[in-house]
């Protein structure tokens, strides 16, 4: 019997090594104060990006803590495409609404959907929410040997040399391209967009030269600032924020009306039983909540935001129209 119990455990160790990278533990006993027999099986949070982006890093995070929490498998599951987010919007849309399958997206992914590269199917029809997880301005970060100290000193290498700048993306219609965009149109400037699918590649390319310039959630690039290979110019709030308080805007920098925010957010597909929706909005509020949290986003320039399904779907619809008029009004191309 003892020697079974070795080859069982043996087994367990062996398959667990190649499990994706989202950690967990094994469903072994029923956490209390959840609906029905849920969770009985892994549960996967579709992230429609590659790894290495904010929705990525923060959705591991809280994948983590909710996989201790419940004892239950939590997977990460990457859908990145040079399209903003829609491929994994589309598989997380179609997918069982039981619980067991979620999905992580960003203010990028929602706009994209909406209103550049538009689904075939209402996404505010198609998605129950469940909770916001963070709220954060964008950092407009440089290559390090670009010889700009300054957003002004950025516009004005853009006005001398057309052509010798561009900026990367994670990939049409998201923020970072909407952001990028703006930048050129308020600054008078023409910096050339390159796409990629999801921030992580843009961040590669960046650290490479390849590309330039690149606006991007803190948690995404600050270990490359803190080392050197990166530099911050300014961020796309419309004021200063005590957890960046040394990092000026970009509008107070020489771009006038320049704004640009940023959120990550779970949310299941519509039909998902309102128990499981309420019993996750529960757990990751908590999560949110602890100290360790605030703390860790904190360092990289963001905070949790956590609410109700109610507060994120009109988030939701607010961004939405908010950026339907916009683009009407400045003629945003896309």
């Amino acid at each position: 019997m003892r020697n079974s119990n070795a080859v069982t455990l043996f087994a367990h160790l062996i398959a667990a090594a190649f499990l994706p990278a989202a950690a967990f533990s094994w469903a072994q006993t029923k956490p209390a104060g959840l609906p029905g027999g849920y969770p009985n099986k892994p549960i996967r949070v579709i992230v429609p990006a590659s790894p290495g982006g904010g929705t990525d890093i923060i959705s591991r995070i809280v994948a983590q803590r909710l996989a201790e929490r419940w004892n239950t498998a939590v997977v990460i599951e990457n859908r990145g495409s040079a399209i903003g987010g829609i491929l994994g919007m589309d598989v997380a849309a179609r997918a069982t609404p039981d619980g067991y399958t979620l999905l992580a997206v960003s203010a990028s992914a929602v706009l994209n959907a909406a209103l550049v590269n538009k689904t075939a199917y209402d996404q505010r029809k198609a998605f129950a929410p469940i909770t916001q997880l963070t709220s954060q301005p964008y950092l407009l970060a440089v290559y390090a040997q670009v010889p700009a100290q300054s957003v002004k000193e950025l516009v004005a290498l853009a006005k001398a040399k057309p052509g010798a700048l561009n900026f990367g993306s994670a990939g049409n219609g998201s923020m970072s391209h909407l952001g990028g965009e703006m930048f050129n149109m308020l600054a008078g400037v023409d910096v050339a967009h390159i796409p990629y699918k999801g921030t992580g590649p843009a961040i590669t390319d960046l650290l490479g030269g390849q590309v330039q310039m690149l606006f991007a959630g803190g948690i995404s690039i600050t270990p490359q600032v803190k080392s050197g290979r990166l530099r911050v110019l300014g961020h796309s709030g419309v004021a200063r924020t005590r957890l960046l308080p040394n990092v000026p805007t970009v509008a107070e920098s020489g771009v006038p009306g320049f704004e640009l925010n940023g959120w990550y957010a779970w949310l299941a597909p519509t039909g998902t039983p309102a128990s499981i929706v309420l019993a996750l909005n529960r757990e990751v509020v908590q999560i949110l909540q602890s100290p360790e949290m605030t703390e860790k986003f904190a360092s990289d320039g963001s905070e949790p935001a956590p609410g109700t399904p109610e507060q994120l779907r009109d988030l939701y619809n607010r961004d939405i129209e908010k950026w339907t008029k916009l683009f009407a009004r400045i003629k945003v191309k896309l």
